[in-house]
């Protein structure tokens, strides 16, 4: 009798190919409904339907996630769906079709001003404090002696209209940056411009956000006076100056070429 092999007529590396197969394949699924989490499930963009995920790659099962520093904990999936009304109306009444604006542009909520309804708190570093906040109070943050101060600069917007002065820098403790400008605006109050959409002219002492004409600052969300800003107040502020960019001119809505 001839003796018997185990890898006789086996081949071990079709066996090695199509475990690494099935072991992709299981990989890809597990990945597609773990990134289901949020945004799910789906609408239909005319009717409201909802649409059933259905399926081997339906959404995973609900999990809970256990926010840092006592800040309670998250479910998803959770089937809740998006409360925002947005302020536009559509073109026409297939699905995909362009947004209009209807009222101020500028806080309709659409296009380059669309924002998150993120949670209404502020964001927090690694210690647990407020990450952004102003730069009066906190002597351990300054500008350096390179750069240019911005507070007491002349902040104007597209039209070179001065729209208001900076009174303060806030600041990110924990990347070390300049987030926004406080601007104190002529009839009172102030508001928050982002910094990476400023442009500083050291020489004359003037600071340009071409996102806004000069008037437009004044409808901006105001700036938060207790000192911390919350992720859904950065949310409506950036919005707001993202949403100037198409909508602060009518010249700025035409094709480019």
């Amino acid at each position: 009798m001839a003796p018997m092999h185990f890898t006789a007529g086996l081949d071990i590396a079709e066996l090695v190919l199509w475990a690494f197969f099935l072991f992709f394949l299981g990989l890809i699924i597990y990945l597609r409904r773990e990134d289901r989490r949020e945004g799910y499930p789906l609408e239909d963009d005319v009717t409201g339907r909802i649409n059933s995920p259905g399926g081997i790659l339906e959404m995973a099962k609900p999990k809970t996630f256990v926010l840092p520093f006592d800040l309670g904990t998250v479910t998803q999936p959770n089937g809740d769906r998006d409360s925002m009304n947005l302020r536009a109306r559509r073109t026409g009444p297939w699905a995909g079709s362009p947004l209009v604006p209807t009222g101020n542009p500028l806080t309709a909520g659409v296009g380059p001003g669309s924002y998150a309804l993120r949670a209404d708190r502020p964001d927090l570093n690694m210690e647990g404090h407020p990450r952004i906040v102003p730069m009066v109070g906190h002597p351990d943050f300054y500008v350096s002696r390179r750069d240019p101060d911005p507070r007491g600069f002349a902040v104007v917007g597209a039209d070179r209209v001065v729209a208001g002065t900076v009174v303060d820098a806030w600041i990110d403790t924990a990347d070390r940056v300049v987030r926004y400008l406080e601007v104190a605006l002529p009839g009172g109050g102030s508001v928050l411009a982002p910094m990476f959409m400023a442009t500083v002219e050291r020489k004359r002492r003037i600071i340009e956000v071409d996102a806004l004409l000069g008037h437009q600052f004044a409808g901006a969300p105001p700036a938060p006076v207790d000192g911390t800003i919350t992720l859904l107040q950065e949310e409506l502020a950036q919005a707001y100056f993202g949403a100037g960019y198409l909508y602060a001119t009518a010249a700025r809505q035409e094709p480019i070429l």
